[in-house]
């Protein structure tokens, strides 16, 4: 297939950690001359909105994931999954791909069977350390598992290919934004407090006191709060913090701090690594299988990040961190750049296109 003009279904629903993974591919790919690329997502979630913005065309699926209190609703998606997947097949013989890659999400399970079921080679994309449940199930299912973690070929039985993440290679080709742009001192530390795209309204509050009463000299803080939490944190007036609802550049961003607090999720984790940054991560508790916790266990068994745990959040508890990294600044720095930097995009890419 390799110089042959290619035609990939690209699948993924649900959340940024599987979405932005997902673009970041189909920017490589569409960066052939000729290469098309149908997007099979959910009809009511984000990527709903997200990838027609982009120009991609879309195909929504009406699907929703099983839930164990909801046993009406769950008897109804079984009907959906029924009636999706002879969607997913229909779609297949209409667009003929030579390709089908899944990212996550309940989404992409009518679409990959259906592609196994006509023959067309597929693979999935694993970011998270513990993998999820469609992930595990179809992975019999496709012919590759692309992985971000080593360890993750533990729960596969097919090809697996350590890939990395797509975001992780996006962020170190993104071009870095000067912090003195947004009014923070060029001699200051800089840290970043982001909760994912969307917020967090428990860590928000946890973290109203330390914001509130931060005082450092030294340092200058940027709190992302989200769309939701804004308004509440607005009023708040403090010199040494900057408060704004969502940045639209963030990994440029990241290029000039020094600290990250954020969520664990896979697609930030990467990131991170990328971008060789000490972060105090903060896992979500109210993910599938916990598995932020996860992740960020990995990289604090590896001296790469500082955790805490939700339920140890406090003022106390972030500036034992904010001083941990300080004091340990140059080894978690070192043992950052000594992490293997995979080209994740360009891997998976190049697996589709048969080079």
């Amino acid at each position: 297939m390799d110089g042959d003009i290619v035609k990939v279904i690209v699948t993924a629903g649900g959340t940024g950690g599987h979405i932005y993974p997902a673009l970041s591919v189909i920017e490589k790919i569409l960066s052939e001359k000729g290469n098309e690329v149908l997007y099979i997502g959910t009809k009511n979630r984000m990527e709903s909105k997200l990838i027609p913005e982009k120009g991609i065309p879309y195909v929504g699926l009406d699907i929703y994931g099983l839930s164990k209190t909801n046993i009406p609703r769950d008897i109804k998606n079984i009907y959906l999954v029924m009636n999706s997947y002879s969607k997913c097949k229909k779609i297949m013989k209409e667009f003929k791909p030579d390709y089908v890659i899944g990212f996550g999400g309940y989404v992409t399970l009518p679409v990959l069977l259906a592609a196994h079921k006509y023959k067309i080679r597929c693979a999935i994309h694993e970011q998270n350390k513990l993998p999820g449940k469609t992930n595990r199930f179809l992975s019999k299912y496709v012919d590759t598992t692309f992985v971000s973690f080593d360890e993750n070929n533990n729960y596969f039985k097919n090809e697996v290919i350590l890939s990395g993440n797509p975001c992780g290679e996006k962020a170190i080709t993104t071009k870095k934004v000067d912090k003195t742009t947004l009014g923070f001192d060029r001699n200051k530390k800089l840290i970043i407090i982001v909760m994912g795209s969307l917020g967090s309204e428990v860590v928000n509050n946890r973290l109203k006191d330390f914001v509130t009463n931060f005082k450092d000299k030294d340092k200058e803080i940027l709190f992302i709060t989200g769309n939701s939490s804004y308004e509440e944190f607005s009023n708040i007036k403090n010199d040494g913090v900057k408060i704004v609802p969502f940045i639209n550049d963030l990994s440029g961003l990241m290029s000039s701090a020094d600290i990250i607090i954020s969520r664990a999720g896979a697609s930030t984790i990467s990131e991170i690594l990328a971008l060789n940054k000490p972060s105090i991560l903060i896992p979500s508790p109210y993910v599938a299988n916990n598995h932020q916790y996860y992740n960020a266990l990995e990289l604090k068994n590896k001296n790469l990040c500082y955790m805490i745990e939700q339920k140890d959040l406090d003022t106390n508890s972030l500036n034992e961190g904010i001083k941990y990294i300080l004091m340990n600044e140059k080894d978690m720095i070192n043992n950052l750049k000594n992490e293997p930097k995979l080209n994740a995009s360009t891997i998976i890419v190049n697996k589709i296109l048969n080079k």
